[in-house]
């Protein structure tokens, strides 16, 4: 069966930093992409970050220059560091797993990801 957990939210105040990370089990996921999500209460889903499984990366306008996301594919885990984080970046974080073998793109849209964690609640104080 396969699962996704993450880990590492909590509160901080703004202009602080957490580590997210997800661990995938099941099945291995090297030769897919993964990607973090968020979802704010009333908002929709949208996409933040993505890693290939080429190890190319990309993200979202709005965490360009503060977060980062990294992996380790021998271990199926992904990272996001978030610096100097906002208020705005308050949100439910989400890992998922492409439903596309070696695809060279990184999709920004969530009904191309089969496999999603619970998620991590992250929340920034003004």
């Amino acid at each position: 069966q396969v699962q996704l957990v993450e880990s590492g939210g909590g509160l901080v105040q703004a202009g602080g930093s957490l580590r997210l990370s997800c661990v995938a089990s099941g099945r291995t996921f090297s030769d897919y992409n993964m990607a973090w999500f968020r979802q704010a209460p009333g908002k929709e889903r949208e996409f933040v970050a993505g890693s290939a499984w080429t190890g190319g990366t990309s993200y979202a306008d709005f965490v360009k220059g503060r977060f980062t996301i990294s992996r380790d594919r021998a271990a199926d885990t992904v990272y996001l560091q978030m610096n100097s984080l906002k208020s705005e970046d308050t949100a439910v974080y989400y890992c998922a797993v492409t439903t596309y073998y070696r695809r060279l793109r990184i999709s920004t849209q969530g009904s191309e990801y089969t496999w999603w964690g619970q998620g991590t609640q992250v929340t920034v104080s003004a």
